[in-house]
């Protein structure tokens, strides 16, 4: 598929007609015009030059310098974002301000002026607040296509030919502030996103043979090495190599505070160097790092539709056909029954105007567009709006246990010491040596101890069981139950290894030939904001939380009572934790998150997936939402702004379709004004896009609580 990037596009029903259009040209049937990101996808194969005159028929028009845009390549000049409203806008408000000055002034002194002075103000004041709307509207009723245009055109045609020349030109006033006020909400929504956008470095200081060289991001290999200044951005995802610094990661994981970098540290591109001087290592070229990634994926997400917007694009197909249908019967059929027909000819054309779907196609797309970017700003990526609305749906979340609920790190939790100095002397020389999990474990608890470090002699290494070292000629035990056969426990030291395992601790117990000499009882720490996190997702509205483990039964029931999650399920394999979500879709709206290869299956199978941003790449890519902070704390926040948003589209439709009944109900006794009907139209189209832009304001999960 080839992308472009389309300017001048002027409403979001507009975009939707242009649309269909594009999709009727010869290989066109899976073309995309996206009002949201200008953002045209079509075929290779179609006519450039065809789609070029359709969208011309609106003002619309491809931007060459961009011509060729893909959205998978994310070098800086991609971002290069259509800024058309800004100068179209401002345009259109001059000549608002222009044409309501006329307004005012024959108004007022109408009395006061010659008949055809007054009517060539009104005049004026209608041609420049409504000309373009005017000669869409001729050349659509030319190709008889019935949109807004066409409408409004009738409508204000009609009025002048009846003698209501204030009505005409205020219909005309007030509809091209209407237009106005959509370009800037949907205008202002844009921007949220671009200056997501702009996060991205531009060129970077590579060092070729010592020297330094300014060259564009795009241009940078896996293993280049690059300088960072104080304040500059990162380039591209890479590991230090030199010095240290702080550095500001916000734009990719949402958190504010800075994390310290030293020799060995991973770093985000997009990332800020707050003081000091690093050197590092590139690991991925831009284009696949973890900013490019969330480029792309914020970028998509606001393209995709939600089932909510296919419902009313297809419903707006039949509403202005209908309003027409409307119209003429009430233009023909009364005065039929001894009606006035200027009084109904005028009630029908008020009634054309009340047909513009506008404020109902608003409904969704500037509140998803808010909603996406807010969670974005957070460290949080939505995928697509589709994803946003379900969010918002959700009442199930089940979680996998390690590296989501705990920190996937384990911890000494408590040490028994029957020989201490033997015991710490002997785990050092075993452990020292080791990357196990467990031996990091046991080495961090001893750092900060003054032992003696010997060296084995030899290790033998039982997998699942444990070491057999032989230190200075006598030989030592190290591991679980499992490898100490040799010995009989004496009384205490069952008793103690009973204590750790009730407290669902991993053993690590060394013995020498004779004895036991101690034990260590090992724990998956717990992450501080997980107890913190599953209360306050019960506490708004989610029914269940549910663990998901394969770990041991007696270590899952510990970190789930810790937790405070409703249930839990141990000892599961991969395609087990599947079955326990399809278990539980049958009775909710099922979230899983996870962070591991083991748990993209669930993640797939769940009406949502949700994964930790430092998980594995499977994870993330299977997953519809990324935690980007790697811990559950801005979830809650993400869930209630998805509620919000779904709370926000319910009354944005309500409202649209509430204000135009209202006006279609006072055509029954006859008291349908032109005015009205623009004010119908236009008051709907201000509260919903200012309702939606409300979505991007405050950013606490405090404050979006109330909301929920």
């Amino acid at each position: 598929m080839q992308e472009y990037r389309v300017k001048g596009l002027t409403c979001v029903n507009c975009t939707r007609e242009l649309e269909e259009q594009i999709q009727k040209l010869e290989h066109g049937d899976d073309a995309q015009l996206h009002y949201t990101s200008g953002k045209l996808v079509i075929n290779p194969n179609v006519s450039i030059e065809q789609v070029a005159k359709i969208l011309k028929t609106d003002g619309a028009y491809i931007d060459k310098q961009a011509s060729g845009y893909h959205a998978h390549d994310h070098s800086v000049a991609t971002h290069d974002h259509d800024h058309d409203h800004s100068v179209v806008g401002k345009m259109l408000l001059y000549q608002l301000i222009v044409a309501t000055v006329f307004y005012v002034v024959v108004m007022f002194f109408h009395e006061q002026l010659p008949l055809g002075v007054a009517i060539g103000g009104y005049l004026f004041a209608i041609a420049i607040s409504g000309y373009r709307t005017f000669w869409k509207g001729i050349k659509n009723l030319l190709q008889l296509k019935f949109n807004i245009d066409t409408l409004m055109t009738i409508a204000l045609t009609g009025a002048v030919a009846i003698g209501e020349w204030k009505e005409a030109t205020l219909v005309a006033i007030l509809f091209g502030l209407n237009e106005w006020l959509e370009g800037l909400g949907m205008e202002r929504a844009r921007r949220s996103m671009e200056a997501l956008l702009e996060v991205a470095p531009k060129e970077a200081r590579l060092l070729i043979d010592g020297a330094e060289r300014i060259v564009p991001i795009a241009s940078l290999q896996v293993g280049d090495t690059v300088l960072i200044r104080s304040g500059d951005k990162i380039p591209s995802d890479g590991i230090v190599v030199e010095g240290k610094s702080s550095v500001n990661e916000a734009a990719i994981t949402g958190e504010s505070l800075p994390i310290d970098k030293d020799n060995g540290d991973h770093v985000y591109g997009g990332s800020i160097n707050n003081e000091g001087i690093l050197k590092v290592r590139i690991e991925k070229e831009f284009k696949d790092s973890s900013l490019a990634r969330i480029l792309h994926l914020v970028e998509d997400a606001q393209e995709t539709k939600t089932p909510t917007e296919l419902f009313i694009n297809r419903f707006a197909k039949y509403y202005t056909p209908l309003i027409m249908v409307i119209s003429l019967l009430l233009i023909l059929v009364p005065p039929l029954f001894g009606g006035d027909w200027g009084k109904w000819l005028y009630q029908g054309l008020a009634v054309l105007i009340v047909g513009c779907p506008c404020a109902l196609i608003l409904s969704s797309p500037i509140a998803l567009v808010a909603g996406i970017t807010h969670n974005a700003r957070n460290g949080i990526l939505v995928k697509g709006g589709v994803f946003l609305e379900q969010l918002g749906k959700i009442d199930t979340l089940a979680f996998d246990k390690t590296g989501t609920l705990t920190k996937g790190e384990p911890y000494v939790e408590q040490v028994i010491a029957y020989e201490e100095q033997r015991f710490y002397e002997i785990a050092v020389a075993v452990e020292k040596s080791s990357s196990h999990p467990l031996a990091r474990a046991i080495m961090k608890e001893l750092g900060t101890r003054d032992i003696a470090v010997m060296e084995p002699d030899s290790i033998e290494t039982n997998t699942g069981r444990g070491i057999v070292a032989v230190i200075q000629g006598d030989t030592y035990w190290l591991g679980n139950e499992q490898i100490i056969t040799h010995i009989t426990f004496a009384e205490q030291v069952k008793r103690d290894i009973e204590q750790l395992k009730e407290k669902a601790l991993t053993l690590v117990i060394i013995a020498d030939q004779e004895h036991v000499l101690g034990m260590f009882g090992i724990a998956d720490e717990i992450r501080e904001e997980s107890r913190e996190v599953i209360a306050s997702l019960h506490h708004h509205g989610i029914a269940q939380t549910v663990m998901l483990t394969g770990d041991h039964p007696k270590t899952a029931e510990k970190v789930a009572r810790s937790v405070g999650v409703s249930s839990f399920y141990a000892g599961l394999l991969p395609e087990e934790k599947v079955g326990k979500v399809e278990e539980l879709k049958q009775t909710g709206k099922v979230a899983m998150i996870g962070d591991g290869i083991n748990d993209a299956p669930a993640l797939a199978t769940a009406h949502l997936g949700i994964a930790m941003g430092k998980g594995t790449d499977s994870a993330i890519e299977t997953a519809d939402i990324v935690l980007m902070q790697d811990h559950l704390g801005k979830l809650p926040e993400a869930i209630g702004i998805a509620k919000r948003v779904n709370r926000i589209i319910r009354l944005n439709i309500s409202i649209a379709l509430g204000l135009k009944a209202i006006a279609l109900l006072l055509t029954i006794p006859g008291m349908l004004t032109l005015w009205m009907a623009i004010l119908s139209d236009m008051g709907a189209t201000i509260l919903v896009t200012l309702i939606s832009l409300t979505v991007l304001v405050g950013g606490k999960w405090s404050s979006t609580k109330q909301l929920i």
